[in-house]
This record gives structure tokens, sequence and C-alpha cells, in this order.
């Protein structure tokens, strides 16, 4: 095959790959944090009021009587803003929603991805152990179908043998 040919073949795969991942929810702002909550919980002074888009599982929700609080186990984000679940968890934190977030429409274990504002930190719990929880004022949130959790990712496989795939 010639070089040019295969430079050819080679841009037309990756950008048929490229083409399959969705475009990020939230528009990134210049100065946007990249730190982890945990990195955040570490060392709150040095990254206070800054801008974060974190994504995770939704743990539990808490109705106050003026705000809404969302508890998150992180994850890191990919390029589409969506968590992913296999790269590990990057500590916790709790989203801040003002007035009232119906518990239903953030199920627990439920994916979600939060735009918003850090505000500080909140020692707590989890379990019996002594935890530290960034706050992130949110100005949006966005829970994942699992049809959004598969979009972008081909279902196509490679590999030697026989096997039975069923959905």
């Amino acid at each position: 095959m010639r070089p040019v040919t295969r430079t050819l073949l080679l841009s037309s795969v990756l950008l048929g790959l490229a083409a399959c991942a969705p475009p990020p929810i939230y528009k990134i702002a210049p100065g946007t944090l990249a730190a982890t909550p945990a990195q955040v919980a570490h060392t709150p002074e040095q990254f206070a009021q800054g801008q974060v888009i974190w994504g995770g599982r939704v743990v539990g929700v808490r109705n106050l009587p003026d705000h809404s609080e969302i508890e998150v186990l992180a994850y890191p984000i990919d390029s589409s803003q969506r968590p992913r679940f296999g790269a590990g968890a990057s500590g916790r934190f709790i989203a801040i929603v003002p007035g009232y977030a119906e518990p239903m429409n953030y199920p627990g274990g439920a994916p979600i991805t939060v735009d918003g504002q850090l505000g500080g930190t909140r020692v707590g719990k989890v379990g019996q152990a002594d935890y530290v929880f960034p706050l992130v004022k949110i100005a949006q949130s966005h829970v994942w179908t699992p049809d959004e959790m598969r979009s972008g990712h081909p279902n196509v496989s490679f590999g030697v043998g026989v096997g039975v795939g069923i959905r």
C-alpha cells in the first residue's frame, strides 16, 4: 500500500471514530479546574471559588428548607463529560441545588455530570469514617440515561474464538 493511500485510510478511520463521540454538554470556561474532588478536599484553600465540571454516581439526595444536596461519588469524565466508571473513583462531593431537588430525578447510582463553582468544604461521614466533602454550587446538572452513556461507543469488538452476546 502506498504511503498516500495509507495516510488517507488512517485519516478516514480516525475521523470516523471522532464523529462517533458526542460533544461535551457544558462549555469549559477559561480557568475551569482540572482538580479531582479528592485533591480539593485535601487542599481546599488552593481551589477556593474555582469552576469545576465533575461527574460520577448519585449516592443520595437530601432536601433542606432552602436548598438540596446531592452526594456524588466522583469519577473522571470523558471528552463528552460522561463519567468513566472503569477508571476508579476520585473522591466524593456534595452538589448544592437551590430549592427542592426531586429525589426521583436523581436516583441512587445514576450517572451525573455537574457544572458549578466550588463553595468550600464540609466535614461529614462516609459510614463511620470522617470525610471532607468539597461543596459545589451547581449551575447545571445532567443525569445521563443508559442510551446516552452508550452513545458514541461503537458496539464493535475484535477477538478470536466463539462467543454469545445477549442484550
